[in-house]
């Protein structure tokens, strides 16, 4: 029986989604490094022909984003792994870790926007 295509579905991004979560549960349950605790993937870009992922991530604890780099660099080939054999899939993509600034400059464009808005308050 053929697979039906949902109205308005874009496979890819479920896909990236699929993948965000599976990690993300990964980090979780599967790996005991502890300096991954307060990691968290925050977004996946899949490549056209889905052969390489990029794995954007973030931490809660800024302070400690060095040290969760060289973690997560090191168990990229586990977390591979462990993706393909979760997925169930024939092909895994290679899986580049990005840290993902976005949250750190959202905050600095708000002050910027909010001392802006002081300033012209003032005036």
């Amino acid at each position: 029986m053929a697979r039906q295509k949902k109205a308005g579905g874009n496979p890819k991004a479920s896909y990236q989604d699929k993948i965000k979560n599976e990690i993300n549960t990964i980090l979780r349950r599967e790996i005991s490094d502890p300096r991954l605790n307060l990691c968290s993937v925050t977004r996946v870009v899949l490549n056209p022909d889905y052969s390489t992922a990029e794995v954007y991530w973030d931490t809660f604890d800024s302070s400690k984003r060095g040290d969760i780099k060289i973690a997560i660099e090191g168990i990229s080939g586990r977390v591979r792994t462990l993706l393909a054999k979760n997925l169930e899939v024939r092909h895994t993509p290679s899986l580049t870790f990005i840290y993902d600034s976005q949250f750190e400059d959202e905050l600095k464009i708000t002050a910027l926007l909010n001392k802006e808005k002081d300033d012209e308050s003032e005036v």
